[in-house]
Order: C-alpha cells, then sequence, then structure tokens
C-alpha cells in the first residue's frame, strides 16, 4: 500500500458532504468503532457488490457496534442515487477534492487509462474508538473484493 500510514496510528481526520450535502467529519464517530470502505465508483459492478454486502451485514456491524462509512470521489448527486438504488443505510461521502484518498494513501491516479484522472483504491480502515488505526487493506485491483470475513474477525477483536 502506497502510504506511510500504518496500523497503531492515529487515523487522518477529514470532513467531507453526504448525500444531502451535509458535513460529516471523522471526529462525529469518537468513541465507535469504524470501518472507512473506500470505493472505485458508484453504480460499477464491483462497487455495487461491496457496498450491498455492507448493508447486508449490517445487524452483525451493529452487534460489532460498529459504523460503516463509504468513501468515493463521486459528487454527492451521484452517491444519492447510488446509495437509493440499493439501499444503503450508512453514510456515503463525497471526496470529490480527492484530499481524503491522499491522505490515506489509497489514490489511484490515471483510472482506467484517463489520464489525470484519479479515483480511490477499494480500501478498507478499521478505525478504533479512539481514532486509531487497527487494520488497513487496500488493492490496486477495482475488481477484487476485501475479505468481509476478515474484518468482522478485526473488529471482534476490539472491546
Amino acid at each position: 500500500m502506497a502510504t506511510t500510514l500504518k496500523v497503531g496510528d492515529k487515523a487522518p481526520s477529514f470532513t467531507l458532504p453526504d448525500t444531502d450535502l451535509k458535513p460529516v467529519s471523522l471526529e462525529d464517530f469518537v468513541g465507535k468503532k469504524v470501518v472507512l470502505a473506500f470505493f472505485v465508483s458508484a453504480f460499477t459492478s464491483t462497487c455495487t457488490k461491496e457496498m450491498c454486502a455492507f448493508r447486508d451485514s449490517t445487524a452483525r456491524l451493529i452487534n460489532l457496534k460498529a459504523q460503516v462509512i463509504g468513501i468515493s470521489v463521486n459528487d454527492p448527486f451521484s452517491n444519492k442515487a447510488f446509495a437509493e438504488k440499493n439501499k444503503l443505510s450508512f453514510p456515503i461521502l463525497s471526496d470529490y477534492k480527492r484530499e481524503v484518498i491522499k491522505a490515506y494513501g489509497v489514490e489511484m491516479l490515471d483510472f482506467a487509462g484517463l489520464k489525470g484522472y484519479a479515483t480511490a483504491k477499494r480500501a478498507i480502515f478499521i478505525i478504533d474508538q479512539n481514532d486509531v488505526l487497527r487494520y488497513m487493506w487496500a488493492t490496486e485491483n477495482p475488481n477484487l473484493e476485501p475479505n468481509y470475513r476478515e474484518i468482522e474477525e478485526e473488529l471482534e477483536k476490539l472491546k
């Protein structure tokens, strides 16, 4: 993973607009376990499968006292349509300025051969109740999904 972040570091702070253009900050979730799920693009097949997998595991994640937050570089309007179409019940945030993907080291440059177009790598960060990174996973392959069971196992370790 091309980032200087490592497990044990404080998670980089951010404030991004949600699907209703309301600012959402990482600090809004202090005291909770957070699963930051960076995804490549709304309405693509793998991203849809990934976000729906998190939607379908909501009950388990609530039992683990975890909050999922999806982040993409899509604009808030596309994210809203994506969230509504897929009945996503967790925040989907827009990193339209691409600042957070840079801060977390998950920027994918020249995506799909489009020179100058940057998007997020598919990446998962688990942040504990004290804003400390406890798990990191990212891939250059936009068709690869994360290991959902591994994410749940990591959350179970955090008391």
